[in-house]
């Protein structure tokens, strides 16, 4: 199972470029990036509510989830 990021498409929806979000939330550019790319092993609710508010969107909007494959469906 894995926890898909779509900041990428949610900024891109947007007009906003990575640089202009992170002088919005106050995180630096390079924790965004990690972000961006999937690579967070987590995100603080308080971050994450400081991207929405920016962004004008829901939790939902930047995050979804996703079965790996035949053997999590059967669980």
């Amino acid at each position: 199972m894995a926890i898909l990021v779509q900041l990428d498409d949610v900024l891109h929806d947007r007009r906003m470029t990575l640089t202009d979000l992170s002088g919005k939330v106050g995180i630096t550019l390079p924790n965004l990036s990690i972000l961006k790319t999937g690579k967070a092993r987590g995100i603080r609710f308080a971050t994450l509510e400081a991207i929405c508010d920016a962004l004008d969107c829901q939790p939902g909007d930047l995050l979804r989830f996703q079965r790996d494959g035949p053997a999590d469906e059967a669980a």
